[in-house]
């Protein structure tokens, strides 16, 4: 389309397209409608580095490295590659340690020396603890659960804010501590894999959080 300068109609007054031009340029602007695919999550408040420690099945000082993603995903998988744990954060991750909200922790079983091979054996009422920042956070296991990589409801139902209840608002800080079924799908005859090399089935226990400490000092328990 042609593009023509501003001209006053000659059966206008020049008056009244005056008046009608200083109108317009004094309304406010209009904002512009949000995006509609975007769905609020909780904050993240402290996204660090943190150690997990599990005494119940001997995981003691296990470094967790966080990045923004999601579970599992190839920059997730690539940290815990190197034989210790990966936390994702973002829109399509969880929170920090301790914060409102699922504090996603997740290590290999069977790879990299097997960090959460017993993580199966994990029984409801155990302690799992985090440390970070000079605080310990202690997580207590309440229910367990299996995600399937192939399905998204299932994945999303993982990283949402309260596990296992996607669109449900967080009202505790909670955590979800994750490893691969890799023995279980084989012997079961389900040698599917996706990108990452990653089976299909994921063991998620799940805790809430019950105490907050300054971290122990080197000894202490």
């Amino acid at each position: 389309m042609t593009q023509h300068p501003f001209r006053v109609s000659r059966t206008v007054p020049k008056a009244l397209v005056c008046a009608t031009l200083t109108l317009l340029l004094a309304a406010p602007a209009v904002a512009a409608p949000a995006d509609r695919e975007q769905v609020p999550r909780q904050a993240v408040a402290r996204v660090q580095e943190a150690v997990l420690s599990i005494p119940a099945i001997g995981v003691s000082g296990l470094a967790v490295i966080p990045y923004e993603g999601s579970p599992d995903d190839a920059p997730g998988t690539l940290i815990q590659d190197r034989g210790v744990a990966s936390s994702p954060y973002g829109p399509r991750g969880g929170v920090g340690p301790g914060d409102v909200g699922n504090y996603i922790v997740n290590a290999h079983r069977i790879s990299a020396g097997g960090p959460l091979w017993a993580l199966p054996s994990l029984k409801t009422g155990a302690s799992v603890y985090v440390t970070a920042d000079g605080v310990r956070y202690e997580y207590v296991i309440t229910t367990t659960r299996t995600t399937s990589f192939r399905s998204q409801a299932s994945m999303d139902a993982q990283r949402a804010a309260v596990p296992g209840s996607p669109g449900t608002a967080p009202t505790r800080a909670m955590i979800t501590v994750s490893t691969c079924l890799t023995p279980e799908d084989n012997a079961a005859g389900n040698f599917w894999r996706d990108a990452q090399n990653n089976p299909e089935h994921r063991l998620d226990k799940i805790g809430v959080l019950t105490a907050t400490e300054p971290e122990p000092e080197p000894g202490g328990q």
